[in-house]
C-alpha cells in the first residue's frame, strides 16, 4: 500500500517550491527594462527563458493540483487507464503520475 500521507507531504512542499520560483520569475520579467539596446537584447533572450520555465512550472503544478485531489478523492497511485495500483518505485519518479508503466507503452 502506498503512504500517501508521505506524498502528499512532498508534493505540497514541491508546489510550495514551483510557486516561489514562479513569483520570482514574475518579478523579474516585471522589471524595467534597460536603455542599452544590445544589453535589452539580451535581458529578451532571458525573459523567453524565463517564460518557459514559468510555464513549465505551472504545468507541473496543475499536475500536482491534480494528484492532491485524487488523494483527496481516494484514487491517488491508481491508474486513469487500467484501474490498477501505479508502482511505488513509479510514483517515487513521478509523484503525481497517473498511469502505470504499463499504459505508459
Amino acid at each position: 500500500m502506498v503512504n500517501v500521507e508521505a506524498f502528499r507531504k512532498r508534493l505540497v512542499a514541491r508546489r510550495e517550491e514551483l510557486v516561489e520560483r514562479m513569483n520570482k520569475i514574475d518579478d523579474l520579467l516585471e522589471e524595467p527594462a534597460s536603455p542599452d539596446v544590445e544589453e535589452r537584447a539580451t535581458e529578451r533572450e532571458f525573459d523567453d527563458v524565463y517564460e518557459e520555465q514559468g510555464n513549465v512550472d505551472k504545468e507541473e503544478v496543475a499536475a500536482i493540483d491534480a494528484a492532491l485531489k485524487r488523494m483527496e478523492n481516494g484514487i491517488f497511485g491508481i491508474c486513469i487507464s487500467c484501474g490498477e495500483p501505479i508502482a511505488e518505485a513509479r510514483l517515487e519518479a513521478v509523484p503525481y503520475a497517473t498511469k502505470c508503466q504499463n499504459c505508459m507503452g
